[in-house]
């Protein structure tokens, strides 16, 4: 379709003449105050030992064709292939999978949710069994790593007492990327909005929510089949 929706309400792509910090772990992370981010988290266990080998293999591979200074170019292709092939792997439904327990995912629904309106903004997410997508935009003297890690501990702290086990829920590291204009927030809400059918999850098993505010100003999942993001 011709793309003709209007910004939703709080959204803010990457701005061109605002500083942007950059860092880099296993992933590359851009940083742009005011910004909103397309952010994926996993389970520590969505990635058996063999597949977290194949990635750090590509990223010595990467490396050795891409000698330093490496330019943004080259960094974003790298994140998008590591992206598209831990989605899969995910999707297969590696792990303990705590998520696809309904107790779970309403709870680490409502943990998401918490903060919304006070320290950040949702646009959306999707709770899949080992990983979760979302859009979210932090608020001024927030940092994304701090409100992603704060979801983390919580619902860590939720399962492991449940359970009487310690130790790390979560994967430490999240694939994060600044929208970079409305066209690319479509897409983005489209891909998470159809992560459960490409997983092959029955809807009645689907735990996904859309800002209302972005709903009344048009934007909704399942207007087209997205491209990803």
């Amino acid at each position: 379709m011709s793309f003709n929706l209007d910004p939703p309400p709080g959204f803010r792509g990457l701005h061109p003449a605002l500083p942007v910090r950059v860092y880099t772990r296993n992933l590359p992370h851009w940083r742009q105050e005011g910004a909103t981010y397309f952010v994926t988290f996993n389970l520590a266990d969505a990635l058996p030992t063999a597949k977290r080998n194949e990635l750090a293999a590509m990223r010595r591979e990467w490396e050795a064709r891409n000698p330093p200074p490496r330019d943004e170019a080259a960094w974003n292709d790298y994140a998008r292939t590591v992206f598209r092939k831990v989605e899969k792997w995910m999707d297969a439904g590696y792990g303990e999978c705590w998520l696809a327990q309904p107790e779970y995912a309403v709870e680490f629904r409502r943990t998401i949710l918490n903060f919304h309106g006070e320290r950040y903004e949702l646009g959306c997410f999707v709770i899949m069994a080992n990983h979760c997508h979302m859009v979210i935009r932090p608020f001024a003297s927030y940092e994304l790593e701090d409100e992603v890690g704060s979801m983390k501990r919580l619902s860590a702290k939720f399962v492991n007492k449940r359970h009487k086990t310690t130790g790390s829920l979560w994967q430490a590291e999240f694939y994060d990327r600044i929208i970079r204009d409305t066209e690319h927030l479509y897409r983005v809400v489209q891909y998470i909005g159809a992560n459960p059918q490409r997983a092959g999850i029955a809807r009645s098993a689907w735990h996904r929510w859309i800002n209302p505010a972005w709903q009344a100003a048009g934007w909704d999942f399942d207007r087209e089949r997205s491209l990803g993001p």
